[in-house]
């Protein structure tokens, strides 16, 4: 039997190698927002590892937007370089380079995980939060509620940062919508307690990030990919859920957006995750089944005959890996193998190829 993970997978005018994606994974290595060598080498060996789409950490569209002062930015053209240069040789390894654009909403001004996840206050560096209403994650200082003037700022933060994004040469654009950052604020009615017409009904609470997703297409072009994270349960009595998501994921194929990539919780921190391999992987198949949209699967993903399992079905389109793309930046030479598929490596690794 041919692997599918290891097929082709055509979105637009942009044909994927196979169906290993790498997931945006932040690695807190930023000055002013800006990439650096680590990122070219993190995400380039990835592409060199034979993965088909290597989608870029969370990229903050402002300087409130990101999740600590170490995070990654496309604020200012003049972060645009240095991505060139990564987008690049993400190309010559035959994948393609996709960005997350992200605001981190409430969960932003912390301290990078290697110092401890705090909450940073403006005098130790730290900024205030923003969130569509003064609700702080844990008890700590209260996000400041949007008003209609800083909604519609942080959409044109997304417009512009996705012009920023074409012109550095990315080939798919992933709008963060999960993991309890700010458009996922919106969407769940456990931080979003507006009384306007961003909160409260279902229509109004998908509202803001309808409008980000129509200002992003006014930049991105319409022959190139266009993906949507979202959290598909906040795993919290109250929250968003399944029903919630199949019914959104119905109204961004309708407008447009290609692909769900379907994640779930981090919105509030006493969620409660039964975790075990694969544990996300229902969310994806229910979306794609009742839908139609491609989907996204990822979560405790790490075994070559597990994905290629969840493909032959029909579970979702694309296998997305984080934690273990971390361990093994050549998942895409070492799932050939273990799926006994002939596949290209790069000329400089070929020796390498048979024991």
């Amino acid at each position: 039997m041919a692997s599918l993970l290891f097929s082709a997978l055509q979105i637009k005018d942009i044909r994927f190698k196979n169906r290993i994606a790498i997931s945006p994974m932040c690695q807190y290595s930023s000055v002013d927002g800006f990439a650096n060598d680590w990122h070219l080498v993190h995400l380039g060996s990835r592409a060199s590892g034979g993965a088909g789409l290597i989608i870029q950490e969370a990229t903050a569209v402002a300087p409130e937007g990101r999740i600590s002062p170490e995070d990654l930015g496309i604020w200012k053209d003049e972060h645009i370089e240095k991505m060139k240069a990564i987008t690049a040789f993400i190309k010559s390894q035959n994948a393609m380079p996709g960005i997350q654009l992200a605001h981190a909403g409430r969960k932003a001004s912390v301290t990078s995980p290697w110092k401890g996840n705090k909450k940073l206050d403006i005098s130790n560096g730290g900024w205030q939060t923003v969130a569509p209403s003064a609700i702080g994650y844990h008890d700590e200082e209260t996000p400041q509620a949007l008003d209609k003037n800083g909604i519609q700022k942080v959409i044109a933060d997304f417009k512009a940062a996705t012009k920023r994004a074409v012109q550095a040469g990315y080939e798919v654009l992933e709008i963060h919508a999960a993991h309890g950052y700010l458009n996922h604020q919106f969407l769940s009615p456990l931080s979003n307690k507006r009384t306007d017409e961003y909160g409260g009904s279902f229509e109004n609470r998908i509202r803001f990030t309808m409008e980000v997703l129509e200002a992003v297409q006014t930049e991105w072009p319409s022959n190139l990919p266009l993906f949507v994270r979202i959290s598909a349960t906040d795993w919290a009595d109250g929250g968003w859920n399944i029903e919630e998501s199949i019914q959104f994921s119905k109204i961004l194929k309708e407008k447009g957006v290609d692909l769900i990539d379907v994640s779930s919780g981090g919105l509030v921190s006493y969620q409660k995750i039964a975790l075990e391999p694969g544990y996300q992987v229902p969310f994806a198949e229910k979306i794609k089944k009742e839908t139609g949209i491609l989907t996204g699967a990822v979560g405790l993903l790490t075994e070559a005959h597990q994905v290629e399992a969840i493909l032959q079905t029909e579970k979702a389109d694309l296998v997305l890996f984080a934690r273990e793309s971390l361990r093994n930046p050549n998942l895409g030479l070492d799932f050939a193998k273990a799926l006994e598929t002939e596949i290209d490596w790069p000329k400089q690794y070929e020796r390498a190829k048979k024991v």
